[in-house]
């Protein structure tokens, strides 16, 4: 079974254009560690400048419990 990735979760659509870093680097279970994703509908900074909104993002607390 495949693992789900963010734009699953967030149903952002994003993966239909390939319009996020996230997409363009497969790095769809790690998106807080890629700069510039598009979460929320807005570009994103640096990983240091995201981090903390990953933190209180369900998908990243998901992955950090593994519970998806």
């Amino acid at each position: 079974m495949a693992k789900v990735q963010c734009w699953d979760f967030t149903k952002c659509g994003r993966e239909k254009n390939s319009s996020c870093p996230a997409v363009t680097q497969y790095a769809g279970r790690s998106c807080w560690l890629v700069a510039g994703t598009l979460c929320g509908g807005k570009v994103q900074g640096t990983h240091a400048e995201k981090l903390h909104n990953c933190k209180l993002c369900d998908f990243y607390i998901k992955i950090k419990k593994s519970e998806i």
